[in-house]
């Protein structure tokens, strides 16, 4: 189930259920529902879920980030990779003196050195 979906969401009432109903593969693989309530727009909630990145580190000292697709513009593209690259930098401890280097790439290109 989780490799056939990219995102779940899930009513409040039945967040805590989860777990028990479908084990914890969702977990494991960094999918577990995002709780909506009934007040909210299910629409909007949607968009909200599609436009989220999930950073997850693990055990690796390599990470990969989606941060666009071919119909943005490069102003787009450069704005989330930007984003993308402060944001995670911020949350080292060591900030910039822990990044080894960065590189770009689309899905079939050569990756491009951007720093380091």
């Amino acid at each position: 189930l989780a490799k056939k979906y990219d995102a779940f969401l899930s009513s409040e009432a039945l967040i805590k259920q989860i777990p028990r109903l479908l084990g914890p593969g969702l977990s494991k693989a960094g999918k577990f529902p995002t709780p909506v309530s009934h007040a909210e727009d299910l629409e909007k909630k949607v968009v909200d879920v599609k436009s989220t990145i999930k950073f997850q580190l693990k055990k690796v000292l390599c990470l990969g980030v989606a941060i666009g697709h071919v119909q943005m513009t490069d102003d787009q593209l450069l704005a989330n990779t930007m984003m993308a690259i402060n944001f995670l930098v911020s949350l080292l401890k060591k900030e910039w003196q822990n990044v080894g280097s960065l590189h770009v790439k689309s899905t079939m290109g050569k990756p491009v050195r951007l720093w380091g």
